[in-house]
């Protein structure tokens, strides 16, 4: 059935049809985006509501202990908290706290449901955001811990006029393929050197007419080293094994999500690379990990080293760090960690 002809009332028949199947994955089987599928059950369990953080996500904080979920095409990454101490920002908002820890883009938070859904396990209830192309950027799933009293409350308050069961969405913006610029190869390295804070690499790579990917093909050593794509199993075990604390980023073009402690149970089940933590699970698709880089860039607080995968299209899957506070100092034994990975074989 190609988009256009497709009812909302045809979108939730084909959803009851497939009660098993994952929403994106059914939303990709009918030619729909995720977003798309979710507002055709407007009226049936799905209620539009404010989408812009600053209203939303200071709202989340009357639920209590729920579940934090970002992701993108390679990673799940979920976090058990509580939403607190929001900071609101015109280009970038963030919440800062031990459990939930986010970096969001707002102009990337295009459209926003409340939706309840009836399951063999009872009854769920979640949050859930989307880019302009439909696209999943955040969601917030309640827990059974979860203030369930607040629910009618908060969708109530953030509920738009505007109840259609249909959305526009845009064409899906394409991962930027790697770009260097061999002739700047001097100046990056020189500007490299010169780096007293991460957040300057990506002026960096404008200024070069760069991008992340492809400084790091050029730059060399000691900057990167590019690593075996097994390396980031490896990495995994390490991290269990020596009982260290590290940090896991993982986002997309809206939201980042970051895990900062330990990691206890990897679990590999076909393609996936699963955490399975209390507070925290993690799914990777590790046949989708192209490339992978040992990173490191000088800060005023000494280097920043880094573990980053991306995958075929050149679209950055997650970042890993040390975690550099005082008091919970990793970096010694996660340089080993990292120092002990696999180079990739360069063939000539």
């Amino acid at each position: 059935m190609a988009l256009d002809t497709q009812s909302a009332a045809q979108i939730r028949d084909a959803i009851a049809n497939n009660p098993k199947t994952r929403e994106r994955d059914l939303a990709e089987q009918l030619g729909l985006s995720e977003a798309q599928l979710v507002a055709a059950n407007v009226g049936h369990g799905a209620t539009r509501i404010a989408s812009h953080p600053n209203k939303l996500i200071p709202a989340v904080e009357c639920l209590g202990e729920v579940m934090a979920l970002t992701r993108n095409a390679s990673c799940v990454h979920e976090k058990v908290g509580i939403y607190t101490d929001y900071r609101a920002g015109e280009h970038a908002s963030m919440i800062f706290t031990d459990t939930i820890d986010l970096r969001m883009f707002p102009k990337h938070w295009c459209s926003a449901f409340a939706v309840t859904k009836e399951t063999e396990g009872g009854t769920r209830r979640s949050l859930q955001v989307f880019d302009a192309a439909g696209d999943a950027v955040h969601k917030v799933h309640l827990r059974d811990g979860s203030n369930l009293g607040a629910w009618d409350t908060l969708v109530s308050a953030l509920a738009l006029d505007a109840q259609t069961d249909t959305l526009d969405v845009s064409a899906r913006t394409p991962a930027e393929p790697a770009k260097s610029n061999p002739e700047k190869l001097d100046q990056l390295q020189q500007e490299w050197r010169s780096m007293t804070d991460t957040h300057q690499f990506l002026r960096i790579c404008s200024k070069l007419k760069m991008n992340r990917l492809g400084a790091y093909r050029i730059v060399g050593a000691p900057f990167v080293r590019r690593l075996a794509t097994s390396a980031v199993d490896v990495m995994f075990e390490a991290v269990r094994d020596r009982g260290i604390d590290f940090m896991f980023f993982v986002g997309n073009q809206g939201c980042i999500q970051i895990h900062t402690g330990p990691l206890h149970r990897l679990k590999s089940m076909g393609p996936w690379q699963n955490i399975l933590d209390p507070g925290f699970d993690m799914h990777l698709r590790s046949d989708h990990v192209a490339e992978v880089y040992a990173v490191e860039k000088p800060t005023k607080r000494g280097p920043a080293l880094s573990i980053e995968a991306f995958d075929a299209a050149g679209y950055l899957i997650f970042q890993a760090f040390p975690v550099g506070r005082e008091g919970r100092d990793t970096r010694p034994q996660w340089r080993d960690i990292v120092d002990g990975l696999q180079s990739e074989e360069v063939t000539q």
